[in-house]
């Protein structure tokens, strides 16, 4: 029997495939939701753009977390999309609508979903949220994500208070910094009239600034396993 039921949100690429990879306890039984597959995981094919897909994942956790008896328990939540990069008001409406969906409004129903899940359950349980310093920042083009982020991260705080009030589920937000995955490659090959700061991020990878998937991973994991207070937003680039 696993002592360890580990959701990941985008597990077959990207941040989350390196989490997936990446995880400490060697007799976790990891379940991927994304679109894909993942290799090493058990797979519930889902688009999380799709509110229809959602009560499918929620029945998914419920179903899951009931028939476990380990002691620990974490969802950690990296499915996000940078398309279409652009302006507001300028993009494609539906496509535009299917990354405010997926940004803001998944994580929040999806982690909503999860504290159902678990909230009888007696394993040390954890949400982690993948933020973002676009949370904070702001880059013309990338509204939907940056407004996605600064959401979710607000959840994670008043979630985190709701939780140690009343609760016991763990809340967490953290940052992992500029990575080396596909999502960066969109993000150089982008035009500078929908990107006007690309030439930044192409400098930052011709300078070598970009972490590894791996090494960031680790870092995740470490973070989990140690003691941050629920509700905590971090970024790796200041532990």
């Amino acid at each position: 029997m696993s002592s360890s039921l580990v959701f990941i949100s985008g597990a077959s690429s990207g941040i989350g495939l390196a989490l997936a990879q990446g995880i400490p306890w060697t007799d976790a039984r990891i379940l991927n939701i994304s679109r894909r597959k993942a290799q090493g995981c058990e797979n519930f094919l889902a688009d999380l753009a799709d509110p229809d897909s959602w009560p499918e994942v929620a029945a998914l956790m419920a179903r899951k977390v009931s028939a476990f008896e380990g002691r620990r328990i974490v969802f950690a939540h990296s499915a996000g999309s940078l398309e279409p990069m652009g302006f507001a008001g300028e993009v494609e409406a539906a496509s535009y609508a299917r990354q405010v969906l997926l940004n803001a409004a998944a994580p929040q129903v999806l982690g909503d979903a999860f504290l159902r899940a678990v909230r009888d359950h007696p394993a040390d349980c954890t949400l982690l949220m993948i933020g973002s310093g676009a949370a904070q920042s702001v880059y013309e083009g990338w509204s939907a994500y940056c407004g996605g982020k600064a959401a979710v991260d607000h959840w994670v705080r008043t979630v985190g208070i709701e939780q140690a009030r009343r609760g016991g589920c763990r809340i967490l937000s953290i940052s992992p910094g500029i990575i080396a995955t596909a999502m960066q490659e969109q993000i150089r090959a982008t035009a500078a009239h929908d990107f006007p700061e690309v030439e930044r991020f192409r400098q930052l990878h011709a300078e070598g600034e970009l972490r590894e998937p791996e090494d960031v991973a680790r870092d995740l994991w470490a973070a989990v396993e140690g003691d941050l207070a629920t509700g905590s937003v971090i970024d790796l680039r200041d532990a």
